[in-house]
């Protein structure tokens, strides 16, 4: 790697320091009644920085090799993370260079998540039961009742 390229790539630490503060694990189980449980998983991970900071999310963005940048609200913008392949990479990411706050919990049960879906446990009536509890097990410990909810959001920071 040239010199120039080191100097645009983040160092580790920095991200991890940067997502300690600014980052968020983040899960929906949407009720849509097309889906073969009618149910969908989504997780995903974020970065929200004022539109004048958005060359920070760039380079995180570089640096990590996910997701895309995208208007938030109002004057910000966020690096968002979806594709199951690329919240993989950050899983890899965070398991190789643990975060260093409470978020390090919130992090773990995001991960056991992943790694669920990945296993394909998503698609059957107890895996997705078993992505409930673990949603409630997160920040405020929200019940989770896939029964009575039409969206079911936990928010993990």
């Amino acid at each position: 790697m040239s010199a120039d390229d080191q100097q645009e790539r983040l160092d580790n630490s920095w991200i991890v320091g940067f997502v300690d503060g600014e980052g968020c694990f983040y899960v929906a189980i949407n009720k849509i009644p097309k889906m073969t449980l009618g149910y969908q998983v989504l997780p995903e991970f974020r970065v929200v920085q004022h539109k004048r900071d958005i060359e920070v999310l760039k380079k995180i963005q570089e640096t990590l090799n996910v997701g895309t940048i995208r208007k938030n609200h109002g004057n910000r913008f966020e690096l968002r993370v979806r594709a199951l392949n690329e919240l993989n990479k950050i899983v890899e990411f965070f398991d190789a260079n643990p975060l260093m706050t409470k978020k390090k919990n919130s992090f773990l049960l995001f991960r056991w998540i992943i790694i669920l879906m990945n296993q394909g446990k998503h698609l059957s009536t107890n895996g997705l039961k078993e992505i409930a509890l673990i949603t409630s097990q997160m920040n405020r410990q929200r019940k989770v009742c896939l029964e009575s909810s039409e969206t079911i959001r936990q928010t993990f920071f």
